[in-house]
């Protein structure tokens, strides 16, 4: 598309601005700016910045929510669906992880700026004691697994625009940590531009550049489809995606009870909850609307909702999203034919970019918009949508904060490993000395039935230790 045609494209969106510096661009630039430019449905972007696709009021949709349906072990509310069994829900995941019908979403997408780490997230290094890092804690979790049923565990690894190639060279330098190569599909999700919040119009990252950013782990739907993932997980026979972030290390992968729970209630969506320590906690409501699911972020909830409580002197809204699902694929294979995608959220940010005389702005205050989707929106559209209550202890703890925050960070996230593993250990007769350092590989045991095969009577561990074959 050449200029003239360009210009004409932009103008009626008031977007001409985008070819200012034109004329200053040799040959390959002016082809990568008009792609990025042709890319973009400038009637959305539009149509977000005005307003006309914004979603529900959320903050009076929650006065209206009552809590989720949902599975709590050991509690018995009206909004508490009947307990199928611990050992009911094994038998059921076990089975299916046999019969190779689960796969892996491991979501990727983020760089480690806030830690201080200037690559992508997952290669951060976690390790307490080995310094592997998160994804190498992931893969080595899904090869183990796939060793302890007798089936392969496909992962279907999502990346982002600014972290795929390093990743991609990262994973094949490590041999993908033992995944045979045909377990590992790696797409990469879209981008959507940024708007100046008081004009509209798209920000330029440089003068060939458009400003884009990740459209949000909502963008894994279409994503899926245009990579051709969901054309593999039908060609293997995969039925259900066990959907996790890069950032949690602790998560239970391939969980059976978890699994047994979302295969026995017939359910499309079922997502894991923690229960909330205080009103205010900064993680997603699960509620209902009606009869259908949704979750409401932390900000959108008024302190007069959150701090409702239920008779017997409990938080009402106890259930925290950690952004952990069980998908069925049919349910996502679903979604991809509904004419209307999932909705974009706006977040108002700041944003680095040229000005119209092609100087750097380094804003010191949020001034731009940025669009993302959110895979929880899929819940209202689930048949049997179900929440499925685990202990925070052995489910969260994502590394997001440099050190020196009050949680999040990598030494809160080692605590958590750490402890895990030490109850782990003596669970299985170990005994670990005050205070000591323990990490288990998970190619040595990924769970406390594993570690129980492991564990020699009389096992002691004096100084910190590393168990790894």
């Amino acid at each position: 598309m050449k200029y003239e045609a360009l210009s004409n494209h932009l103008a009626p969106y008031g977007q001409e601005h985008l070819l200012a510096f034109w004329d200053e661009l040799h040959e390959q630039q002016r082809s990568d700016l008009a792609a990025q430019i042709e890319a973009v449905d400038l009637e959305q972007i539009e149509s977000l910045f005005k307003g006309d696709s914004a979603g529900p009021d959320w903050t009076a949709q929650s006065r209206q929510a009552t809590p989720p349906i949902a599975m709590r072990r050991g509690a018995a509310t009206s909004a508490t669906q009947a307990v199928v069994s611990p050992e009911q829900a094994r038998q059921a995941g076990t089975a299916a992880l046999a019969a190779g019908k689960i796969g892996v979403l491991l979501v990727a997408g983020g760089q480690g700026s806030r830690l201080g780490f200037e690559h992508p997230k997952g290669m951060y290094p976690i390790g307490p004691i080995s310094g592997a890092t998160l994804l190498e804690l992931h893969l080595k979790k899904v090869v183990a697994i796939a060793k302890k049923h007798g089936q392969p565990v496909p992962v279907y690894l999502m990346t982002s625009p600014v972290t795929h190639d390093e990743q991609l060279a990262f994973l094949e330098e490590n041999d993908r940590f033992g995944l045979a190569e045909d377990d590992l599909v790696v797409f990469c999700q879209g981008t959507m531009p940024a708007v100046d919040e008081k004009s509209g119009k798209i920000l330029l990252a440089d003068r060939d550049r458009l400003f884009q950013s990740p459209d949000g782990h909502g963008g894994m739907l279409a994503a899926l489809a245009a990579s051709g993932a969901i054309d593999d997980m039908r060609r293997r026979g995969i039925e259900q995606l066990f959907y996790l972030q890069v950032d949690n290390p602790i998560i239970p992968i391939g969980d059976p009870e978890l699994i047994g729970d979302h295969l026995l209630a017939e359910s499309e969506l079922t997502s894991v909850a923690v229960a909330k320590r205080e009103p205010q906690d900064k993680l997603g409501n699960f509620v209902m609307l009606g009869n259908q699911m949704h979750v409401i972020e932390y900000s959108d909830f008024p302190d007069d909702v959150a701090n409702q409580k239920s008779t017997d002197g409990s938080l009402k809204f106890w259930a925290g999203s950690i952004a952990v699902h069980l998908f069925r694929v049919a349910f996502l294979e679903r979604m991809l034919q509904r004419k209307e995608g999932l909705p974009f959220h706006i977040a108002r940010k700041k944003v680095s970019h040229i000005d119209a005389e092609g100087n750097r702005v380094e804003p010191s205050e949020p001034n731009a918009m940025k669009f993302e989707r959110f895979i929880f929106d899929l819940l209202p559209q689930a048949k049997n949508p179900l929440v499925v209550e685990m202990a925070e202890e052995d489910w969260l703890a994502p590394v997001k904060n440099a050190p020196g925050a009050e949680k999040d960070t990598a030494e809160y996230v080692q605590r958590f490993l750490v402890d895990q593993h030490r109850r782990w250990l003596e669970a299985a007769g170990a005994k670990v000395a005050d205070g000591i350092t323990v990490e288990i590989d998970p190619l040595w045991a990924i769970d406390e039935e594993t570690v129980h095969q492991r564990v020699k009577p009389g096992m002691v561990l004096n100084e910190p230790t590393y168990l790894c074959d």
